[in-house]
């Protein structure tokens, strides 16, 4: 079964940091986009093995929305 994964790719002076936030703890980094998506992934794929089917299908089931928001600081 195919299931469709929300993942959030944050970039700083190091590279990439890129996290799950359907999967808590599902986390990984790569010096570049590319390989920062390939080691979530990865990260991924271990994480879902340690589930159950009733697992999965709670955990991946959600619609997750974004937007950017500009905010005023001081």
């Amino acid at each position: 079964m195919h299931y469709r994964v929300n993942v959030i790719f944050s970039k700083d002076k190091d590279g990439y940091y890129v996290y799950c936030p359907e999967l808590p703890g599902c986390h990984s980094q790569g010096d570049s986009f590319e390989e920062a998506k390939e080691n979530i992934k990865e990260a991924l794929d271990l994480y879902l093995e340690t589930m159950s089917p009733e697992e999965i299908e709670e955990a991946l089931n959600k619609d997750l929305l974004t937007t950017t928001m500009e905010v005023s600081v001081g």
